[in-house]
């Protein structure tokens, strides 16, 4: 199994490499490093994913959720409460009743 997730972590970074401002690729990676337990080049993933792709709101809930998880509770707040207002702009209310309740669960 680690051979498998060791591949599709490198299968997704190499995608990165050739479309960095890939959004769904750089998501898949970043969420691929959360489940390997590589939480720093997760952050780093999910900051390169919002400061490329801002209105990707599914990126504010997972970061929110890996800041969170790390005790970095203000700056999942911020996130969480930024990617409220992307998802209210998208129309995505099933993504910001998510934030929401993360959000509420952090206060």
């Amino acid at each position: 199994m680690a051979n498998a997730q060791r591949s599709r972590r490198e299968l997704l970074e190499q995608f990165v490499a050739q479309k960095p401002s890939d959004a769904f690729a750089r998501y898949g990676l970043a969420l691929e490093c959360v489940k390997l337990g590589d939480d720093s080049a997760a952050a780093g993933h999910f900051h390169k994913l919002l400061e490329s792709n801002p209105d990707y709101s599914a990126g504010y809930f997972q970061f929110g959720q890996l800041l969170s998880r790390l005790g970095r509770l203000d700056e999942a707040r911020k996130l969480l409460s930024d990617g409220i207002v992307v998802a209210q702009k998208a129309g995505d209310m099933h993504a910001r009743d998510e934030m929401q309740a993360a959000l509420t669960m952090l206060r």
